[in-house]
């Protein structure tokens, strides 16, 4: 097929891929018309946890700037977290999301609603006005720290049909850390977060989604406990599911310097840690990679590892770093992979095949240049590293929403 070659298992998501590659190809022939059999082309990929921080705080990114920079990693579909101004908690909020996503989204963009009012964790948020426009309902950036209220919430979200989808973390455990409570962090002099300040909500959650019956996923897991309360909870047959992020399983507290762009939340966590959440992606435990693209501006993120902002951007890079860290040193397939960001995250979250393609030169090798984003956040633990793999174009309903020069 023009020298290049079709995705590398068969699906509906693949094939609804291929039938758009193949349409474009008739209508133009030329503009695709990659002469080489170094080029693959895949469905588009799908991330389900970005923040594009419109309305309200647009200088960080813009639907128009966070869906083109999804576009240039390949993604075709996205689901935008509520931590905006206003926060998606009734339907007229989301109203206003929704109308900006319409006129300058190049990409699917599929919002969440919020879980509380003001993601404050008092009051229910208006889910039954939302149901229809959102794909689940998040608190994302804050835990839900009442039980009840999340038991609310849970029997709530199952009402509608909808699931809810948890960032963990326990405020009283916090301390005011920043990155992992580890060897770096006591080395060093930080403040450090604890694991179980995550695992132990998750342990929480779990057994509210056992006794409720609502479908819950779990945001950004990056400690051991994490994978393996999860992978007990799957085994008695618990509805829950769960994400990591490219970094997570990449880089870890080893890797740390002090600069910005290597805070995130959760923090990096230790080597064991990393190594558990790789076993977690082995074993079926973890469902998908999704990549938590959280940008902020220069100024948020050059203050050290103490005073930025929590958040790292994500989407032009998670496809590369992956293919390189994980699949070119045989831990896992390249069907493995594709499962984790495109077909996984859709089957979980009820998301059709979209009409989109991405084609890619797996061989092809650059080095990551924030320069070249197409985002507004710059922040990346990645920058400066050599990688495999470029995106050359990204087609969505016959649309190219990225090509390469």
């Amino acid at each position: 097929m023009n020298g290049i070659k079709a995705v590398i298992h068969q699906n509906e998501f693949t094939k609804t891929a291929l039938g758009a590659f193949s349409k474009c190809l008739a209508v133009d022939p030329s503009f695709y018309n990659f002469n080489t059999d170094d080029f693959i082309v895949f469905p588009g990929f799908c991330d389900v946890h970005v923040h594009f921080r419109e309305p309200g705080l647009f200088y960080k990114e813009t639907i128009r700037t966070g869906s083109m920079a999804a576009a240039h990693g390949g993604y075709t579909t996205v689901c935008t977290m509520p931590n905006l101004k206003p926060v998606p908690d009734c339907r007229s909020n989301l109203s206003l999301q929704l109308s900006i996503i319409n006129i300058d989204s190049v990409v699917n963009i599929v919002p969440y609603g919020a879980i509380t009012v003001g993601e404050m964790g008092k009051e229910l948020s208006d889910m039954d006005s939302m149901a229809s426009k959102v794909v689940a309902f998040s608190d994302d950036g804050r835990g839900v720290q009442s039980e009840e209220m999340m038991r609310s919430a849970m029997l709530k979200a199952k009402s509608l049909g909808k699931m809810i989808v948890a960032h963990c973390e326990v405020n009283s455990l916090l301390n005011g850390g920043y990155i992992h409570l580890g060897k770096y962090c006591l080395e060093n002099g930080h403040k450090g977060i604890c694991s179980e300040s995550e695992w132990k909500q998750i342990e929480r959650d779990i057994a509210l989604a056992e006794e409720t019956g609502c479908a819950y996923h779990v945001c950004h897991i990056s400690c051991k406990e994490s994978v393996d309360l999860i992978r007990q909870a799957k085994a008695r047959g618990v509805n829950v599911s769960c994400e990591t992020a490219p970094h997570y399983l990449l880089l870890d507290e080893n890797d740390l310097q002090e600069d910005g762009r290597f805070k995130m939340n959760p923090p990096l966590r230790s080597r064991e840690d990393r190594l558990a959440l790789i076993d977690g992606i082995k074993d079926g435990t973890i469902d998908i990679i999704a990549t938590d693209h959280a940008p902020h501006s220069e100024e948020e993120k050059s203050k050290g590892l103490a005073g930025s902002a929590f958040g790292i951007v994500g989407l032009e890079t998670a496809f590369s770093s992956l293919y390189t860290g994980l699949v070119k040193t045989g831990v896992i397939t390249l069907d493995k992979l594709v499962d984790l960001i495109c077909v996984n995250p859709r089957k979980r979250f009820g998301l059709k095949p979209d009409k989109g393609f991405t084609v890619w030169n797996l061989n092809e090798e650059y080095t990551v240049n924030p320069g070249e984003f197409l985002s507004k956040g710059r922040a990346t633990p990645f920058e400066g590293k050599k990688l495999s793999g470029v995106c050359k174009v990204t087609v969505l309903n016959g649309e190219t929403a990225y090509k390469s020069v």
